[in-house]
């Protein structure tokens, strides 16, 4: 059965980082309650990040780029399980994911617990679901300039870009 975005349910966390209820979707974006979410970071063979144009109908910062693809974790889903979905997902490919790392994100918009993840493949790239308007390939070491010139969700910013430049 194909629940409607809005209607998945997701872990509400307390400040800590401990689950404390199920919501919808819905409710959780309503509220700007805490929740889960997992970043992957699309990485080739020539070092160049794979980033993309969010779709004009996603219920977060629509239209603009991404430097990872990902999203809200399901309610009781394994982390891992999630970024694996969601690689499969946006962009179509199941490769081994490496951890970069945890954090949170908090603004007026959303509140996350995010882990982030590592997967280099050269595709091919798949974009059944939609949620991705364009793609491209940027290098790694030209990707600051290139956020200059961009609207880019600030999430994504915060909590990948730290991570691609550590060694």
């Amino acid at each position: 059965m194909n629940v409607p975005p809005e209607e998945e349910l997701v872990d509400a966390l307390d400040d800590d980082g401990n689950v404390i209820g199920t919501v919808t979707r819905r409710e959780m974006r309503d509220q700007n309650l805490w929740h889960r979410s997992v970043f992957v970071v699309v990485v080739n063979d020539n070092d160049e990040i794979l980033v993309h144009k969010r779709a004009s109908w996603k219920d977060k910062w629509p239209d603009l780029w991404d430097i990872a693809v990902g999203g809200v974790v399901i309610a009781g889903e394994a982390w891992e399980q999630a970024a694996a979905r969601e690689l499969a997902e946006e962009v179509g490919v199941a490769v081994e994911l490496g951890y970069l790392g945890e954090d949170t994100y908090a603004d007026a918009d959303v509140k996350e617990l995010a882990r982030v993840y590592h997967a280099r493949t050269d595709g091919p790239f798949t974009f059944a679901d939609g949620e991705i308007a364009e793609a491209a390939w940027v290098p790694v070491s030209q990707l600051r300039d290139w956020l200059a010139g961009h609207d880019v969700c600030p999430d994504s910013v915060a909590l990948v870009l730290p991570r691609l430049d550590a060694p």
